[in-house]
C-alpha cells in the first residue's frame, strides 16, 4: 500500500553553509525581489488554466494582436544557422558534456533540468560544467585511453536548459537559507554573473523549458535584458531556444516568440513531455487515454499537425524549427539493437525533415551523423523544401487536439511495463541520475511523468477503456490491480538485481522505496514536470 506521507520531489535547497560566488548577493538580490514575486504569479496562473481544463475549458487560440497581425521578424546570428542536430544530456556529467561537444553536433544542450536530478550538488556541479564548457575548459579522465581529455575547438552552440518557471528553490543567494527563489532565475543568474565574453568560446544561449503561456516570456525576456543592462553587454546579448512541449503553449506560438524576438533563435518539439502535457490537461476525458507507450508511432496525428505548424510559424518569423527526441537509444554493446535504434531514428528525423523543421535533438555521439544525414541543408528556411504557412487566416491553425483512435494498443503488458519504468526511474532519482538507460530506451522525467499519467488514466478511466490481459480478456485496472502490479515488478527488479544485464544503481533498500514514491505520486496525481 502507497503511503500517504511519501512525495516524489522536494524543493532544491542549499545546504547549511553554502557560500555563493563573492558578488552574487548583491547582483541577485535586486532580481529576486522583481522575478520571484512575478514568477510565483505565473506558476499560480498555470494552476487556475489546469484546474479550468479539467472542468471543460480547454486550451484555445487567443484573439488577434500585434504578435500575429503585424510584420516583425526574428534575426538568426550567422553562427545559428545550421543547427541540424542538437545534442542534449545532463550537464553534470563531465565526460558526456566533452564527448556531446567533440561529436560534431552543430548543437549542445546542457541540461539543469529534465535529464539531471534536482539536487544541490548537482546543480551546483551542472552550473561549473556549463561555465567550463562556454571557456573551453571542461575535462574528464579517460580511463580506456589513461589520459585527460578535453573539449576540441569547435564552432559549436552550446545552449544550458535552465529549470522551468514551475519549480522554486530554497536559499543559495545570501539570502535567509529557507527563501524561495525562482529555480530559473537562479540558473541564469548564476551563469551570466559569471560570464566573462572575452573567455568565451561558444556564445552565450539558454533553453526555455516547460513554458505554458506567451506572458511567461515577457518574464524570459525582462531577465535577459536587466542581466545585460547589469552587465554592460548589448541588450540582445544573450540568445535563446524555446521548448514547445505543453499543450496551452500550442495555441500561443506566435505570441510567445513576439516578446523573445531580440533573443530567441528558434523552437523546439519537446514531443515526450509534450505527450505528457497532452494526457495532463485531457485527463477527464476518456477519449485521451493513450495506447501502450511504444506502440504510438512517430507520426501521431497529434503530433504531426504540430510538427507541421512550428516550421510554418517559425520560418515566416524568421526562427529555426527542431524537432524532438528519440527515445530509444544505440548500443555499443547489441548489434541488432543499435542497427534498430538507428533505423528508427533515421525515420523519424526524415519525416521531421519533410515537415519543414531545421534539425533534429539527440541525445547519442552515435546518432548524429544519422541525423544530420536527414537534413541535406543547414536549414529550410526560405527554400522550397522549407514548409510554408499557405493557409489563410481562417484555416491557418491545424486540429492540435485529434484524438488518437485507432493507434498502437492498450494493454496490461503495457501497464505493467509502465509500472517498472517508474520504479526503475525513481531509483535512479534516489542515486542522483536524473536519466537512465533502461530497456533500451532513453528514460528522463518527460518519459517518466507519461508512464504515471497513463496509469493513472487507465485507473480513472477504468469502466470506458478496455485494456487487454493475456488472452485479450479485458482486464479492469483498479488501485488495487496498480498495488499489485508495482508489488509484482519491484519482486522482479529484486531478483534481477546483481545480474550481469542489471546495471541499474542502487539496492533493495533504494528500490523498495522508489516502488513506495512511484506508486504514492500516481496516487497522489503528482504530474506536474518536477
Amino acid at each position: 500500500m502507497a503511503d500517504p506521507a511519501l512525495h516524489g520531489f522536494s524543493v532544491n535547497t542549499a545546504p547549511p553553509g553554502a557560500r555563493s560566488p563573492e558578488g552574487f548577493a548583491a547582483f541577485y538580490g535586486p532580481l529576486h525581489q522583481r522575478f520571484t514575486p512575478w514568477q510565483q504569479e505565473l506558476a499560480a496562473n498555470r494552476k487556475q488554466r489546469l484546474t479550468a481544463a479539467h472542468r471543460g475549458e480547454l486550451p484555445q487560440h487567443l484573439p488577434p494582436s500585434e504578435a500575429t497581425e503585424s510584420d516583425w521578424l526574428i534575426r538568426v546570428p550567422e553562427w545559428a544557422l545550421d543547427q541540424r542536430n542538437q545534442m542534449t544530456g545532463p550537464a553534470d556529467d563531465a565526460e558526456l558534456c566533452v564527448k556531446m561537444l567533440n561529436s560534431g553536433a552543430p548543437g549542445v544542450m546542457l541540461d539543469l533540468e529534465d535529464s539531471m536530478a534536482n539536487q544541490w550538488e548537482h546543480l551546483e556541479l551542472g552550473i561549473a560544467n556549463v561555465l567550463q564548457c562556454l571557456r573551453g575548459s571542461l575535462t574528464f579522465f579517460d580511463k580506456k585511453r589513461n589520459k585527460e581529455t578535453g573539449i576540441q575547438p569547435s564552432k559549436t552552440v552550446i545552449y544550458t536548459r535552465a529549470r522551468g518557471l514551475h519549480l522554486s528553490q530554497r536559499g543559495g543567494f545570501g539570502g535567509a537559507d529557507e527563501e524561495l527563489t525562482s529555480a530559473s532565475l537562479y540558473d541564469v543568474a548564476r551563469i551570466c554573473f559569471e560570464v566573462k565574453p572575452e573567455e568565451l568560446k561558444h556564445p552565450l544561449c539558454f533553453y526555455i523549458p516547460k513554458s505554458e503561456a506567451a506572458e511567461e516570456a515577457v518574464w524570459w525576456a525582462d531577465l535577459f535584458q536587466r542581466i545585460a543592462a547589469y552587465k554592460r553587454w548589448p541588450q540582445d546579448y544573450i540568445k535563446c531556444m524555446a521548448l514547445v512541449e505543453s499543450h496551452p503553449l500550442a495555441y500561443q506560438i506566435e505570441e510567445f516568440l513576439y516578446p523573445l524576438r531580440a533573443h530567441i533563435i528558434g523552437l523546439n518539439l519537446g514531443r515526450w513531455d509534450y505527450m505528457a502535457s497532452l494526457i495532463h490537461w485531457n485527463l477527464e476525458d476518456a477519449g485521451w487515454v493513450l495506447p501502450d507507450r511504444n506502440t504510438i508511432p512517430h507520426d501521431v496525428k497529434f503530433f504531426q499537425n504540430l510538427r507541421e505548424l512550428i516550421p510554418a510559424i517559425c520560418h515566416r518569423r524568421g526562427a529555426l524549427a527542431i524537432g524532438g527526441m528519440t527515445a530509444l537509444y544505440p548500443s555499443r554493446e547489441d548489434a541488432e539493437l543499435n542497427v534498430r535504434a538507428l533505423d528508427v531514428l533515421a525515420k523519424d528525423k526524415k519525416n521531421e525533415a519533410l515537415c519543414g523543421m531545421d534539425g533534429a535533438w539527440t541525445g547519442h555521439p552515435d546518432q548524429n551523423q544519422v541525423a544530420v544525414a536527414q537534413f541535406p541543408d543547414p536549414n529550410q528556411m526560405g527554400t522550397p523544401t522549407g514548409k510554408t504557412d499557405t493557409r489563410s487566416k481562417e484555416q491557418r491553425y491545424p486540429d492540435l487536439r485529434p484524438k488518437p483512435t485507432g493507434v498502437g494498443k492498450h494493454s496490461l503488458e503495457g501497464t505493467r511495463a509502465a509500472v517498472r519504468t517508474v520504479v526503475r526511474y525513481r531509483n535512479g532519482v534516489l542515486n542522483g541520475k536524473g536519466a537512465s538507460l533502461l530497456d533500451g530506451y532513453m528514460e528522463d522525467l518527460a518519459t517518466d511523468r507519461i508512464y504515471r499519467l497513463m496509469i493513472a488514466q487507465r485507473v480513472r478511466h477504468a469502466d470506458a477503456v478496455s485494456i487487454a490481459g493475456e488472452g485479450g480478456t479485458p482486464v479492469r485496472h483498479t488501485p488495487e490491480l496498480i498495488a499489485r502490479l508495482f508489488d509484482e515488478e519491484l519482486a522482479r527488479i529484486l531478483n534481477e538485481l546483481g545480474t550481469q544485464k542489471f546495471k541499474d544503481p542502487g539496492n533493495r533498500d533504494t528500490f523498495t522505496r522508489a516502488r513506495r514514491i512511484a506508486e504514492a505520486m500516481v496516487r497522489h496525481h503528482e504530474f506536474d514536470p518536477v
